[in-house]
């Protein structure tokens, strides 16, 4: 993928998923902006591209106002000229169960997942449609966001609705150029190795050991880097005709998610009642009701012990960096 003459930002791009996201099209040839809460860790990430012969500077901002939005679509077109992709990674997990979650948990989380990304995309889009020349929106979706996730009523919420999102704009957007599509990302992060299930195999992921292929392949989980060719793929002309759509990608794995919609349908003349519905439901839409959460990993054998780690904590958070 040739990017020479691109300018992207990537939000959270400080480490993890988001770095890898970054240094990913910066190979490619674009110019990017790196954005992160953390000051240090955004100034490194930046220096760590350049230094590997790529472009980027660092713009440490916390995600979620108009105002941070405009400030890196500013750096991007003071440093750069202009703006081509804007990639909404940045995000945090404030995970506790519906009964235990409160306010600020559900805020923090929606504010930095839903409305970072709503800022950020428009601060972006109004730039690109100035600039007259189309562009790519790249938006970080979850599994837990398809699916929904014990424990993340306000992440899941939050990815559920940038899935909603990046279909919603894909046709607002299309006359202008603009594409716009969501990955779904699954891959060994710092949030998941606090998952017990994942962390022995994390573990010897970091002592340099490849992780197996019942998971690299039957359970499309790797490494960030694993997850990244999919972002400068879709900023390239490769993907002008791909928008709307919701990408999963991880280890060795590449897959569309669909999108919603009715799998059964009944009529009864004239409309139902309560007890017409009562009636009928097991026999006709209700006979194959569809499952939630995200499956739990199928684990042939421990990478240490040789034991299958099984129960609520093999799947009880997502797999997704972002």
């Amino acid at each position: 993928m040739d990017l020479a003459g691109k300018v992207a930002v990537v939000t959270g791009s400080g480490r993890g998923l988001g770095l890898a996201y970054a240094t990913a099209l910066a190979r490619s040839g674009a110019a990017v902006v790196v954005n992160d809460l953390d000051e240090e860790a955004a100034a490194q990430a930046a220096e760590s591209i350049t230094e590997a012969g790529g472009r980027a500077v660092a713009e440490a901002v916390a995600v979620g106002s108009a105002e941070a939005a405009d400030r890196l679509v500013a750096r991007a077109v003071d440093t750069y000229g202009r703006l081509d992709a804007m990639v909404t990674n940045a995000g945090i997990l404030r995970d506790r169960v519906l009964w235990k979650m409160t306010d600020e948990d559900f805020d923090a989380v929606l504010t930095t997942h839903l409305k970072g990304t709503f800022t950020c995309a428009r601060a972006g889009a109004v730039r690109m449609r100035e600039q007259g020349e189309g562009g790519s929106l790249v938006l970080v979706g979850s599994p837990a966001g398809q699916r929904g996730n014990f424990g993340q009523t306000n992440y899941a919420a939050a990815k559920a609705g940038i899935a909603a999102m990046a279909r919603t704009w894909s046709m607002e957007l299309a006359r202008s150029g603009i594409t716009v599509n969501a990955i779904v990302p699954v891959a060994a992060t710092a949030m998941t190795e606090t998952i017990p299930a994942f962390a022995p195999y994390v573990e010897a992921l970091h002592e340099g050991r490849p992780l197996p292929d019942f998971l690299r392949k039957g359970e499309g989980f790797g490494t960030p880097e694993d997850c990244a060719a999919l972002v400068p793929f879709l900023a390239s002309p490769a993907a002008r005709d791909i928008t709307g759509q919701c990408i999963g990608i991880g280890g060795d794995k590449l897959a569309l998610w669909s999108h919603p919609q009715e799998t059964a349908i009944a009529y009864a003349d004239g409309g139902w009642s309560p007890e017409s519905i009562a009636a009928t439901w097991h026999t006709s839409v209700g006979s194959r009701p569809e499952s939630v959460g995200i499956p739990a990993p199928r684990f042939p054998e421990h990478p240490a012990s040789g034991h299958s780690p099984s129960g609520p904590a093999a799947s009880g958070h997502s797999a997704s960096g972002s």
